[in-house]
């Protein structure tokens, strides 16, 4: 703590330190919202621990699952290797074929790690296909209003699972609905979405009343 001396005024100033969501941290608040102690370190031979862990990996996935702005990306390419297979990475949710291909040429779904052609009924592609893709993306990467819906959702999991307090779950239930909203202002704010469904590579002038005023 420092002291500032001014010719008027004494200013007292504290260091500020931010500190976001970890896994660790992420773990502390379950624990915390079903009355338990807080821990240093994620120590799987502890099987409270672990259940608590694995049900924050299970909804990180079914949230991120939903596809958001920062996570879906659409026209991605996927280029087949040498022997015309297209592997699809680990950290692929879901992933469909551009809807701007009316006309397909091929129906893809994953076996076996890499793109099958059902119509083709083969594992050979002859050229890149641009799918539209949900990414998954670390708990320690995610912006920070999803992280704060999934430790809630967890946190019901929780709670319903080794609490028997149905009132603790309609209150953690109230602070999942709160932290959903937050991340719905988040997707409507950097979606960047517009009514017509133009894409990133498209843009339109709206209506500006003041033009019409204006004359």
């Amino acid at each position: 703590m420092g002291i500032l001396r001014g010719p008027f005024f004494l200013t007292m100033t504290t260091p500020t330190t931010i500190d976001l969501d970890t896994e660790l941290s992420a773990v502390n608040s379950i624990l915390g919202s079903i009355g338990q102690s807080p821990v240093t370190s994620i120590n799987f031979t502890n099987p409270e621990i672990e259940f608590i862990y694995n049900l924050l990996k299970e909804s990180n996935v079914e949230v991120q699952n939903e596809g958001w702005v920062f996570n879906r990306e659409d026209h991605y390419p996927f280029t087949p290797d040498v022997n015309k297979n297209i592997f699809v990475p680990n950290n692929v949710l879901r992933m469909d074929v551009c809807e701007e291909e009316v006309y397909r040429s091929s129906d893809v779904v994953k076996r076996d790690g890499k793109l099958y052609n059902k119509i083709k009924h083969t594992y050979e592609f002859d050229e890149k296909l641009d799918m539209n893709v949900v990414w998954l993306f670390a708990f320690s990467d995610l912006p920070q209003p999803f992280k704060r819906l999934i430790v809630a959702k967890a946190s019901v999991r929780a709670a319903v699972q080794l609490v028997s307090n149905p009132t603790l779950v309609q209150l953690l239930q109230q602070q999942e609905a709160f932290a959903r909203a937050i991340v719905t202002e988040y997707e409507c704010n950097q979606g960047d979405h517009n009514f017509l469904g133009f894409g990133h590579e498209n843009g339109y002038r709206t209506y500006e009343p003041f033009r019409g005023l204006r004359r």
